[in-house]
């Protein structure tokens, strides 16, 4: 498969030697974000905690994929509470109660890998917890509907259905996205939509779907940085995100 071969709709489709890789890729994001959960604790700086990850990804043979992107500062995105995605490591520290979103993405031999899960440090309120829960259910029933024949908005339907039945809202100004050759390719992946409509799945596509959730309303706003996105309300959010590679089966996730 030459680096130009795309199916019908423009998405690149990846051959079995880039899949290969993006394992590789998405075991080194799968090990940072297990081990991250012994670094993020009370009293801990976010640019201590960016450090150690970019840290582990180099130690592991993979490149940070953040770093440098439409020049973002860092080697990942470090969200806090009310902050949705793309947070920029400070030396903010980390404080009982907050919930982390930690984003990582890994260049390995060419091609990339990327997911993101939320931690929560210490006692917070029940709502919360329950927000962090829904959101990584959601992102599995979206997984389930990433196979070969489906459409692109059943995983949409999937995760917007089980959020909203919690209470819960989808932020409906960012999405999940292609990834591989680049760090965003098409199509764009809406955590909202009408189930079979969208286009049509193929084996050989690699997704990454993140589910990003608000505790409040839908509403967000862009902090002056031009990176980091926060919920309008000021009420806390959850991100959870896996990379997956859509087959004739169920969907393999290539970073678990």
């Amino acid at each position: 498969m030459s680096p130009n071969d795309r199916d019908s709709t423009g998405v690149y489709l990846k051959d079995a030697q880039e899949v290969s890789i993006m394992r590789r890729a998405g075991a080194i994001v799968r090990r940072v974000l297990e081990e991250a959960s012994g670094q993020i604790r009370p009293g801990v700086t976010l640019l201590e905690l960016e450090r150690w990850c970019h840290r582990s990804i180099l130690e592991q043979g993979g490149m940070p994929s953040f770093l440098g992107y439409q020049g973002f500062p860092a080697a990942v995105c470090i969200s806090v509470n009310d902050e949705v995605v793309h947070g920029i490591p400070s030396e903010r520290r980390i404080a009982d109660a907050d919930l982390v979103k930690l984003d990582v993405g890994v260049t390995l031999d060419g091609m990339i890998a990327d997911a993101a899960a939320t931690y929560v440090v210490g006692a917070i309120p029940a709502r919360s917890r329950e927000l962090v829960v829904t959101t990584e259910q959601a992102l599995y029933k979206g997984i389930e509907q990433a196979r070969a024949g489906n459409h692109l908005h059943d995983i949409s339907h999937a995760i917007q259905t089980h959020v909203e039945r919690q209470g819960f809202s989808v932020v409906r100004a960012l999405s999940g996205h292609g990834v591989g050759r680049k760090l965003h390719e098409g199509p764009s992946i809406p955590n909202f939509g009408r189930a079979g409509s969208g286009v049509k799945l193929r084996a050989g596509m690699t997704l990454a779907i993140e589910p990003m959730i608000n505790l409040g309303n839908l509403e967000v706003c862009t902090e002056d940085n031009g990176w980091t996105v926060k919920t309008r309300d000021g009420r806390p959010s959850a991100h959870f995100e896996h990379t997956i590679l859509v087959t004739d089966g169920p969907a393999e996730i290539l970073t678990q």
